[in-house]
């Protein structure tokens, strides 16, 4: 039983939920907006108010524990020097989820999860 667990599990694996996770994270922060299921929604915007707030201190230690989750230095550039600073007036939120349409192959809901400015 997972009694007290938070994470959800996705259908995966340890290994292969958190490289999606961080896919996903990377994406988000490259594009400012992605298209995926709720529950992947959901579970990226977790990821992705924690790794704002990391930014916001942005010291030395924090930028590394970022560089060490996100796939791309590039995009740790940007979430350090465009995206942290634009939400350093909110206390948290960071993220919108809109619920979009319904995927035909499977009939899952499918969610827009954007970056709030």
């Amino acid at each position: 039983m997972r009694h007290g667990k938070a994470d959800k599990r996705l259908g995966r694996n340890d290994d292969h939920r958190r490289s999606m996770l961080r896919n996903l994270a990377t994406s988000l922060f490259t594009h400012g907006k992605i298209e995926t299921t709720i529950v992947r929604a959901k579970e990226v915007s977790r990821v992705a108010s924690r790794i704002i707030t990391r930014a916001k201190k942005g010291d030395l230690h924090s930028r590394r524990l970022v560089a060490a989750y996100l796939t791309s230095g590039d995009v740790v550039k940007k979430v350090f020097d465009v995206i942290a600073p634009s939400l350093a007036g909110r206390a948290g939120g960071y993220t919108r989820i809109v619920r979009t349409r319904i995927r035909k192959g499977d009939a899952a809901e499918m969610a827009q999860l954007e970056l709030l400015k």
